[in-house]
């Protein structure tokens, strides 16, 4: 499976997380749109507190999800748009192992930081699995996309603290407005 291929499959695979009522949420969602410094968050979703009361929704969060195919895509210079209170990286289990050296030697967040400056970092990493697959053994003999013969799920391999968001609520929405999902 080549890299548009495999960003089109977890990009699905996402979507698939959204399905259902009380879920809101929107693909390509530009930021500062009209400005030569543009940011393209690949999926962001908003998660009210509760939705019956004002207060409620004003404690919501957004988690901003960046589908990165492979090691070169995360470091292609595009997206790592950390913008909400909870982020991640979207990734096959190839990529989190090879993107692994990187993490814990600070070349990632060095990079992170070099690309777009406003990102957080607070993020997490989940990766695709097949259904019947355990993480550990994943981990150890990753399983090759292929999304006609397995059912896959995505599993959180890196938690994300929820951290400080920079954006109004109002912006955000409008941004996942204006993007149409």
């Amino acid at each position: 499976m080549n890299r548009k291929e495999t960003t089109k499959f977890l990009g699905n695979l996402l979507s698939d997380r959204f399905a259902g009522l009380g879920k809101y949420w929107a693909r390509e969602v530009s930021i500062d749109y009209g400005t030569t410094d543009v940011k393209r968050v690949d999926f962001m979703q908003f998660e009210p507190a509760g939705v019956t009361r004002v207060s409620d929704i004003e404690k919501g969060i957004f988690i901003c999800y960046e589908v990165k195919s492979c090691k070169q895509d995360v470091y292609s210079g595009s997206g790592l748009n950390f913008l909400g209170e909870k982020n991640y990286i979207v990734t096959t289990m190839k990529c989190y192992k090879d993107m692994l050296p990187d993490l814990r030697d600070g070349t990632f967040f060095s990079h992170l930081h070099e690309v777009n400056p406003d990102s957080s970092s607070n993020f997490g990493i989940m990766v695709a699995i097949p259904s019947e697959s355990e993480v550990a053994d994943e981990f150890e003999n990753p399983t090759d996309i292929d999304y006609e013969n397995k059912n896959w799920k995505l599993v959180v391999m890196q938690n994300c603290n929820i951290g400080r968001r920079k954006r109004s609520m109002m912006e955000l929405l409008f941004c996942m407005l204006r993007s149409g999902q």
